[in-house]
C-alpha cells in the first residue's frame, strides 16, 4: 500500500500505510476480546475501563465473565472469532496467564489465529516468552509524560521496540491523541518512524464514567459532534494522518468507529451464531424476543409446558431461560397469544452476548404492565 495515500475508513476513522491484520479483524468483528485483569500500576488519567472491572483481577472474554477455559473457546466460537486482542489493566501484571490463553488458543483454533495484546510495560523478557508462546503483535502503550525521543526515561520503550524483530513478533505503539500534547504527540511520532515500528494506532480520547471526573479537572470538554470523543483529539489525529513526511504506517480511530463498526459487526456475527432461530434479528446486530416471565416457586419445566399449550407452540417454538426465569419465543407469536396469558408477556431487544444486555422492552399484556406499575384500563 501506498504509505502516502490516507485511506478514508467509517466513522471518521482514516489510515496512512497498512493496517495491522489485528485491525482489520476488529473492523470485521472477527476479533475477540480478552480482558485477563483490570490491575494495572500506571493509573493513567485517561483510563476508560469501567467500574466492575477497573482495578479488578477479573477475566472476560467480550462481555462474558471467564470462570474456566470452556468460556474463552465458546465465546470465540460464539462470533467466529479469526483473532484474540489481550488487554486490561495490563496483560503483562499476569504475564503467566496470558501465556496460557495464548497457546489454548493456538491448540484449539490453530497457528493463524492472530493475537495480540496491549501492555504498558517495556518488559522484554515477558514479550520474548509470550512471543515463543505464539503471541503475533505487541502494542506498546506509552504514557503520555514520555512522548517525545525517548531517551532517558523512555530508553526502555526505545529498546524493546528495536529488540522485537529478532524475536519473530509485529510491534507497534498505540496512544490516545491528547489535543494539548501536539507538539510532543509529533515528537513520538518522528521517534517511532526513525526506529521503523510497524505501525502506529491513535486512538481518539473520549470520556468514560471512571475518567470524567478526572478529564473535566484537566480541562477536557466533549466535543458535541462526536459522541464521548474529546474536543480537539479527532482533529488533530485526522493532521497527524495526513502528514506526509513519515514513512511509519499511522492509523486513527474514533470512538464512533469502535462502536458504529467493530462492535456492531461483532454483535451481527454473534447474532446470526447465537440467537435462535424463532428470533428477530436487526441490522444493528440486536436481537428481539418475546419473554413471558415466571413468578417466584414456580415449577419452571411445566410451567413452560403450560404455555407451550396455550400459545400453541411447538418444541423448537421457545426455549426455557432457567437463569433468567422466562420462556423466550418468537415476538410475532406472542403479540397473538399475549393477552390469553395470565402470566407477564413483553417483547424485548438484547445485545446477542453471553450477558444479553436488555436494549428495550414493550409490555404486550395486563400482567406485564402491572409488573411495570403502570396504572392504566388495558393494553
Amino acid at each position: 500500500m501506498d504509505s502516502g495515500s490516507v485511506h478514508l475508513l467509517p466513522m471518521a476513522s482514516s489510515h496512512r500505510g497498512a493496517l495491522s491484520p489485528a485491525c482489520t479483524q476488529c473492523a470485521e468483528g472477527r476479533k475477540m476480546v480478552l480482558f485477563v485483569t483490570g490491575v494495572c500500576r500506571f493509573r493513567c488519567f485517561y483510563c476508560p475501563v469501567s467500574p466492575n472491572r477497573n482495578q479488578k483481577d477479573v477475566v472476560y472474554a467480550n462481555e462474558r465473565r471467564v470462570l474456566t477455559d470452556a468460556d474463552v473457546l465458546e465465546e470465540a466460537r460464539a462470533i467466529g472469532a479469526g483473532g484474540t486482542g489481550v488487554t486490561g489493566g495490563d496483560p503483562l501484571g499476569v504475564v503467566d496467564r496470558v501465556v496460557h490463553y495464548v497457546r489454548l488458543l493456538k491448540a484449539e483454533f490453530g497457528p493463524e489465529h492472530n493475537i495480540h495484546l496491549y501492555t504498558h510495560e517495556p518488559n522484554p523478557a515477558k514479550l520474548q516468552e509470550l512471543a515463543r508462546a505464539g503471541l503475533d503483535e505487541f502494542r506498546l502503550h506509552v504514557p503520555h509524560y514520555l512522548w517525545g525521543p525517548l531517551a532517558s526515561e523512555g530508553g526502555a520503550y526505545r529498546a524493546v521496540l528495536e529488540a522485537a524483530p529478532a524475536w519473530g513478533i509485529r510491534r507497534g505503539v498505540e496512544v490516545p491523541v491528547l489535543p494539548d500534547k501536539e507538539a510532543e504527540l509529533r515528537r513520538l511520532l518522528r521517534t517511532l518512524d526513525g526506529i521503523g515500528v510497524d505501525f502506529v494506532n491513535l486512538n481518539e480520547l473520549e470520556f468514560s464514567e471512571t475518567n470524567e471526573e478526572e478529564m473535566h479537572a484537566r480541562g477536557y470538554a466533549l466535543d458535541p459532534r462526536n459522541g464521548w470523543g474529546v474536543r480537539g483529539s479527532r482533529a488533530l489525529a485526522e493532521r497527524l494522518v495526513r502528514e506526509s513526511d513519515l514513512s511509519v504506517p499511522v492509523h486513527y480511530c474514533s470512538s464512533r468507529f469502535k462502536d458504529g463498526v467493530q462492535m456492531r459487526q461483532r454483535f451481527l456475527r454473534q447474532a446470526e451464531r447465537t440467537a435462535p432461530a424463532f428470533a428477530e434479528r436487526t441490522p444493528d446486530g440486536t436481537v428481539v424476543l418475546g419473554v413471558v416471565e415466571a413468578a417466584s416457586r414456580v415449577d419452571l419445566p411445566r410451567w413452560a409446558s403450560r404455555i407451550a399449550r396455550r400459545a400453541r407452540l411447538g418444541p423448537d417454538d421457545y426455549r426455557l431461560d432457567v437463569g433468567r426465569r422466562r420462556v423466550e419465543l418468537a415476538p410475532e407469536r406472542l403479540r397473538r397469544a399475549a393477552r390469553r396469558l395470565p402470566w407477564p408477556a413483553f417483547e424485548v431487544e438484547v445485545y446477542p452476548t453471553a450477558d444479553a444486555l436488555e436494549v428495550e422492552r414493550t409490555p404486550l399484556n395486563r400482567a406485564a404492565l402491572d409488573r411495570l406499575g403502570v396504572a392504566v384500563g388495558g393494553v
